[in-house]
């Protein structure tokens, strides 16, 4: 009787030590996920519904990315974009609604020679939340008033902002300096 409760013991003791390595391991995952994307972590948990649902999609999006040819641009590269924008901002004064067009092909013309694939929107902003998180929000807000604007008239406002919201996503994407978010309004 006594060798079984020793054995008893020891199965509850292993199960415990399992039990404790499984949820570290999983606070472990949920902390790196949490950092790597910022508040698209959140956005994610709340279009989903859970984390333990959102969880696996984050670590999928990363996976998918890794296998990506994800490359930087070179000196000639970011001049020639870095001209393109320049042009694209100063379209604004004229025709506001041009010019945000614009940058939206900027945008997706950097992704292309970056090595992102393009095409789905939210494809193409799910995959730049891997490595651009902190302005993934701006890119989703912008694109959001290029569509409308291409529906309706928006307000030069909204049209100014968007192009702020490109700005902070073309820079990142450009690896000219660190990219810092803009809070989008809504």
């Amino acid at each position: 009787m006594n060798t079984l409760l020793w054995i008893v013991v020891i199965v509850a003791v292993l199960v415990v030590v399992a039990l404790i390595a499984w949820w570290s391991v999983e606070r472990q995952r949920s902390a790196h996920l949490r950092e790597r994307f910022g508040p698209e972590y959140d956005r994610t948990v709340r279009e989903v519904g859970d984390q333990r649902q959102a969880e696996p999609l984050l670590a999928e999006r990363e996976r998918r990315v890794q296998r990506y040819d994800i490359r930087p641009l070179t000196p000639d590269d970011q001049a020639h974009f870095a001209d393109a924008w320049r042009a694209a901002q100063a379209h604004f004064v004229d025709d506001p609604a041009a010019a945000i067009a614009e940058a939206d092909n900027l945008v997706g013309d950097v992704m292309r020679r970056r090595g992102y694939p393009v095409g789905d929107f939210e494809k193409q902003a799910a995959d730049l939340s891997v490595d651009h998180a902190a302005v993934v929000e701006n890119y989703r807000a912008a694109h959001e008033i290029a569509q409308r604007n291409n529906q309706d008239h928006v307000s030069t406002e909204d049209l100014r902002q968007a192009m702020v919201y490109y700005r902070t996503l073309f820079a990142a994407l450009l690896d000219m300096r660190e990219p810092q978010q803009t809070e989008v309004r809504r």
